[in-house]
């Protein structure tokens, strides 16, 4: 053969090899430093599936990926992979407030074009995220021809885990979070057994599943955490346990009236399926990756809200002092029938200036008012709760001007409130009238509550139907300059990114248990598994800050179940631009003065620009540190269990050469959460950069260290 002829076909034979290997699809996306990396693959009948390795570790083997639809073929099996893409992201963005300045949102994406074989030959599209800490995963369901919209029954994503993890868990209820964590190995999760509550108004537990997020440790000590992000016009996830095959399933919140999951117009996007992967328990609460698989913020401008410390008339009702209610008729400090308790209204004109004096006394800026408006005798025993109350009605005894005009006086900022009683249709008929209410009265924000059964009957507050009515709710809020704190919510996904007027919400079981739950309140470890928890979800308005941890003279029979210095801890451990100091301001005094330990409550930051975990281990204790926004201020809080233990702390994290001012509040040496739990001490010292000191925690205890510059 001619040497040039044989040249030329060697050089069309490289060149067809060349295009054909650029054309071949990736299926393995890797994170950015290369220890988690992701691959899909398809069955023998075109079922997509993926796993995950961790530092060549198997962490979730081969987990199939399915859609059923109502009167439209299943998007199950049948499939080609048609294209990929792959691209790499580093960026970062500022957050308006939050737990650090900026985030850095950095990872590869790899999307998957999958076609059917098949007659129909309809498309679906995987989008993986894989960032240093963990991965997300959405589908993208593209147009249907001579279909505009699904009717999703389920949709079928599995985690197939590798061992039989320890896992902390709550039921998968599709109307609250307000369950106890529960700590098993995953074998022995039972939600069913979790159903019936006596202090839980509404709750729906269909079937075996787990709320997220859900974390859990493995044999090797790595750290696993189940969410999802960015969860918008679909229904929240819970996940499906099957004990014995050590494998997860997608379960979405249904909804009665629709006869389905979600209904959704194509093309459409699912949130993302997240799954955080750590080796030390502290890096799952500094990770930022659910917020940055959320949109950038949509809102502009929220500076109208300002990160603050609030006092409220709220936990004097909840231990019995006093009624939401004017009658005294409903007295909610307990829920267990035929028990009533003080019969004396708590929302007056002349305790609510009793709350702002001392507000403004202290330094703290906001009061929260709950019970001012008319309805309360109403709600909570009938079955109609439509339109029962119209937040601008006072009872008689609540002087709003005169509040408001005196709060005013003080410096002191109002907070709303607006409980709903669960009838969202009315409340989304109200919120213009009631938006421009508090605009025309200078309020910048507002509780909001959905205690109850949703209304109408076949939703649930985890539904589609209310993710959507959550969401009018904040962009109807944004655009009349106000703030959001909601409670009974959605579960949070991320989403104070885009609505970074989100600033709270509750969706835990919060301190109020601790005033009415029969059943011996929360437990001291509750709030080392939140952190690992509920709290990667984003802000818990957790309301901590009780200094009569006992309070005999309302329930004997009740009680914290922690110590005053875990209270101040938690200022710094459970996250909150907004953080209430609950108790009553009887309660903040000690032989006719400051109590000394509100000092702490006083000059403790709620806006942050570094957070650093110092040392933590799920249900057991967590230690962190945050530097306060503008100041160079650092606090440090940290919680132990119902185990005394010995944490050693080291102030690395201060700015080198710079001497700060140490005031270190703990338990006293007999402290106890059960026993002497107002025990503690106050201790002075100058810390360096180089310093390291030890402190006693004592059962159900904690401390609290703010460092101030000198």
């Amino acid at each position: 053969m001619n040497r040039k002829i044989s040249l030329f076909l060697s050089t069309i034979i490289l060149l067809t090899v060349l295009i054909s290997c650029s054309k071949q699809a990736e299926t393995t996306v890797s994170s950015p430093d290369g220890t988690i990396e992701v691959s899909f693959n398809l069955s023998a009948t075109g079922q997509p599936s993926y796993t995950v390795m961790h530092k060549q570790e198997m962490i979730i083997d081969t987990s199939y990926m399915s859609f059923d639809f109502k009167d439209v073929p299943s998007l199950k099996d049948g499939f080609e992979l048609v294209s990929s893409d792959m691209k790499t992201i580093d960026t970062s963005w500022d957050m308006p407030w939050g737990e650090q300045a900026t985030v850095q949102n950095k990872y590869n994406e790899l999307t998957l074009r999958l076609k059917e074989t098949g007659q129909s030959a309809r498309s679906l599209n995987i989008v993986f995220r894989v960032f240093d800490d963990g991965l997300g995963f959405r589908y993208e369901i593209p147009a249907m021809e001579g279909v505009s919209e699904v009717l999703v029954m389920d949709e079928n994503t599995q985690f197939n885990l590798t061992g039989d993890h320890r896992v902390w868990w709550q039921p998968g209820d599709w109307d609250i979070y307000e369950h106890l964590y529960n700590e098993t190995n995953f074998s022995e999760i039972d939600a069913i057994a979790k159903r019936d509550h006596p202090n839980l108004i509404a709750t729906y537990i269909p079937e075996n599943a787990v709320n997220t997020p859900v974390t859990m440790k493995t044999d090797n000590g790595l750290y696993l955490s189940f969410h999802e992000a960015d969860l918008t016009n679909y229904s929240g996830m819970t996940l499906k346990v099957n004990n014995d095959t050590f494998e997860m399933e997608s379960e979405l919140v249904g909804s009665e009236r629709l006869g389905g999951k979600a209904k959704v117009e194509l093309p459409f996007n699912t949130p993302w399926r997240t799954i955080q992967i750590e080796e030390n328990a502290g890096d799952l609460i500094e990770s930022k990756m659910l917020l940055n698989l959320n949109e950038p913020n949509a809102i502009g401008d929220v500076s109208y809200f300002t990160p603050m410390k609030y006092v409220g008339i709220w936990w004097e009702m909840h231990i019995g002092k006093s009624t939401w209610d004017m009658e005294g008729s409903q007295d909610m400090s307990t829920y267990i029938e035929g028990q009533q308790g003080s019969k004396t209204h708590g929302a007056t004109t002349e305790n609510a200036k009793r709350y702002i004096d001392f507000a403004a006394a202290n330094g703290i800026k906001g009061l929260l008012v709950e019970g001012w408006n008319t309805g309360w005798d109403q709600w909570i025993n009938t079955d109609d709760r439509e339109g029962v109350f119209d937040f601008m009605t006072p009872y008689p005894d609540y002087d709003f001007d005169e509040v408001m005009a005196y709060a005013k006086e003080k410096g002191v900022e109002v907070i709303m409130h607006h409980e709903t009683s669960a009838a969202p249709r009315t409340y989304e008929k109200q919120m213009e009238e009631a938006y421009n209410f508090m605009k025309a009265n200078n309020m910048n924000s507002v509780k909001t509550g959905y205690v109850g059964k949703i209304i109408p009957e076949g939703e649930y507050h985890h539904g589609q139907w209310m993710v959507n009515h959550y969401e009018k709710v904040l962009t109807k809020a944004a655009a009349k300059k106000i703030a959001i704190n909601a409670h009974e919510p959605i579960k949070a996904t991320g989403k104070r990114r885009t609505y970074p007027n989100a600033i709270a919400r509750e969706g835990l079981r919060g301190q109020e248990f601790n005033a009415w739950a029969t059943d011996g309140g929360n437990p001291p470890e509750h709030l080392s598994i939140v952190a690992f928890t509920r709290m990667l979800s984003g802000p818990i308005d957790f309301t901590p800050g009780v200094f009569n941890i006992k309070f005999d003279e309302f329930k004997p029979d009740n009680q914290v179940n922690t110590t005053l210095a875990h209270q101040l801890a938690l200022y710094v451990v459970i996250y909150s631009p907004i953080q209430m100091a609950c108790d009553l301001p009887e309660h903040y005094m000690l032989e006719g003065e400051i109590h000394p330990a509100f000092q702490f409550i006083a000059d403790v930051g709620v806006d942050w620009d570094a957070t650093e975990v110092l040392d933590a281990e799920v249900a057991d204790h967590v230690v962190i540190a945050r530097k306060e926004k503008g100041t160079g201020n650092w606090f440090v809080g940290g919680i132990s269990d119902e185990n005394s233990r010995t944490v050693s702390v080291k102030f690395d994290f201060l700015e080198e050469g710079k001497t700060y001012i140490a005031t270190i509040y703990k338990d006293a040496a007999d402290a106890h959460y059960e026993t002497n739990p107002e025990a503690y001490e106050i201790e002075n010292m100058d810390i360096t950069y180089t310093s390291e000191i030890e402190i006693n925690m004592a059962a159900g205890g904690g401390f609290a260290i703010s460092l101030m510059q000198k």
